[in-house]
């Protein structure tokens, strides 16, 4: 599996003034340290810190399946993160809840569950035996904001 945060590109457009997925500015705010996660570097921001609050839809195009939410951004530069490791913004809350989604951007039925950190490999694996999954959203339990995406090695 890959953690996949936010394209460097899309994040550097916002970052510079570009407009969300709404097409309204982003907000400026100072993070407080504590649940104000950056889908870039896939770190929480730290407290004193400037953050961006924007509207984000992961997908290419808007459709039914198509959700838009609530992200946070660092304002300044950040480095993309991702990899295979349990990225820091999946640490911190008891739980988080995963959905597979098909090629045409579709939630595969049957997929969408509520893990806790310590089970996310193992949630993953389960899904993507599945061939008709073709990636997992990762999303917050409690207010169903986007994560990140997980993708097959």
């Amino acid at each position: 599996m890959h953690f996949t945060a936010l394209p460097t590109t899309a994040v550097r457009a916002l970052q510079n003034g570009g407009t969300d997925a709404y097409a309204l500015a982003c907000e400026t705010a100072t993070s407080d340290g504590a649940g104000t996660p950056c889908r870039h570097c896939l770190t929480h921001i730290p407290k004193g810190e400037d953050m961006l609050i924007l509207a984000y839809r992961p997908f290419a195009k808007a459709q039914a399946y198509a959700e838009t939410g609530p992200i946070f951004l660092c304002a300044r530069d950040c480095t993309r993160g991702g990899g295979t490791s349990l990225p820091p913004i999946l640490t911190t809350s008891p739980d988080y809840l995963l959905k597979g989604y098909c090629a045409q951007d579709r939630i595969v039925y049957g997929t969408g569950k509520i893990v806790t950190p310590a089970e996310i490999p193992a949630y993953v694996a389960d899904v993507f035996a599945d061939k008709n999954v073709a990636y997992i959203h990762v999303r917050s339990a409690r207010n169903n904001c986007y994560q990140l995406r997980i993708d097959r090695p």
